[in-house]
């Protein structure tokens, strides 16, 4: 069930004031300069183009178009008809749009222009110059109060969005460090072993060399040192390898927590249990699923997103897919072109496709 946004609601309640504002007119109930029917087809214009451009996920020449043809087209509408009434709240609607089109420059500018429109046609309709004053500056601050709450939300969004792509470059390094832990305390182990172990071992056999070219009690007392020997260094190697036994990397568990608590977005994250991987190739699943999930909130406006590990083709497959916007001509970045090159520096391969959503599909060989 697709489920409503903030974003959808906004537009649907912009679509039902734009068709309220307009119903006098569409209804016969007001006159217009024009003829009705050229009057209704520029309203179903306008209606469209700021559709169009209200939906366009990011600034793009679609948008930008579209936006342009809303702000000639409101223009149009308000200034051909006489009665007015709140048809002006049209240009406050293409105004408070602008934000997510232009630069807030153009939209001050279109502000300007919006007011000019609505003094020429109050002043076409009355000579009375308060009426005049009072309307256009009404106006002119619902306009200004609009674009700039827009220019707010528009930053919020924009801040919780790097908030958010900071966790999950905070949860992947918290799943990397903890992993660099584990294996620096193996390397300091080995270390250890080499040390302490070679040591005893080199004692223990000078003194089996030694009794070796002893006779009697002599040779006895070198066997005793040596036995002494072994036993310390048999426990010396039992505590050590007490301490070899670290827990490898669990893959589902780190993966879960680099998605995990992400406003906005809801990842499903399913991981084989007969997937068996190294701790280089965990570290690329784990880059992967950073690099994936930062895309899919920055970049495909996505709701969902499923990733699954599986054992496939003598390796591990990881395959993510989200509901997003999907790009149809596929530009790859510098973050996937790095996803892909960490994968291809293992003897695998990624590849990438944005016909529906946006999918990744990368493959390891088996470690």
């Amino acid at each position: 069930m697709q489920r409503w946004t903030p974003e959808g609601l906004s537009g649907v309640a912009m679509l039902v004031v734009s068709i309220v504002v307009g119903g006098p007119v569409l209804f016969g109930a007001a006159q217009t300069e024009i003829p009705r029917a050229l009057w209704i087809v520029l309203f179903g214009v306008l209606l469209v183009t700021l559709f169009v451009a209200a939906a366009t996920e990011r600034p793009s020449t679609v948008g930008a178009v579209s936006w342009a043809v809303a702000v000639v087209t409101a223009w149009a509408v308000v200034s051909t008809a006489p009665g007015m009434g709140l048809l002006p709240v049209l240009l406050v609607i293409v105004a408070a749009v602008s934000v997510y089109i232009v630069p807030v420059r153009v939209g001050l500018c279109v502000v300007a222009l919006n007011t000019f429109v609505i003094a020429w046609a109050t002043a076409q309709q009355s000579g009375d110059t308060g009426a005049l004053i009072l309307t256009s500056g009404f106006y002119l601050l619902i306009q200004l109060a609009t674009l700039f709450s827009s220019v707010s939300l528009l930053r919020e969004q924009r801040m919780r969005r790097e908030l958010t792509e900071a966790h999950v470059e905070l949860q992947a390094a918290s799943v990397l460090l903890s992993e660099s832990a584990r294996t620096a305390e193996r390397l300091r182990i080995s270390r250890d072993l080499h040390d302490l172990i070679g040591h005893q071992l080199t004692v223990l056999a000078l003194e089996l060399e030694t009794a070796r070219h002893r006779d009697g009690e002599q040779a006895r007392e070198h066997v005793e040192r040596a036995n002494g020997v072994a036993r310390e260094l048999l426990a010396d190697v039992r505590s050590t390898v007490g301490e070899l036994r670290v827990e490898p990397l669990n893959l589902a568990a780190a993966l879960t927590q680099v998605a995990r608590d992400l406003p906005g977005l809801e990842v499903q994250i399913d991981v084989a249990s007969d997937v068996d991987v190294g701790e280089e190739q965990a570290v690329a699943f784990v880059r992967a699923v950073q690099e994936i999930v930062t895309n899919a909130l920055r970049h495909a406006g996505a709701r969902t997103l499923r990733i699954e590990v599986s054992s496939e083709r003598g390796g591990a497959v990881l395959s993510a897919v989200d509901d997003g916007a999907g790009a149809r001509k596929l530009t790859v970045g510098n973050g996937l072109r790095g996803l892909a090159e960490r994968f291809e520096a293992l003897g695998g391969s990624a590849a990438f496709d944005g016909t529906r959503g946006f999918r990744v599909t990368a493959w390891v060989p088996a470690s």
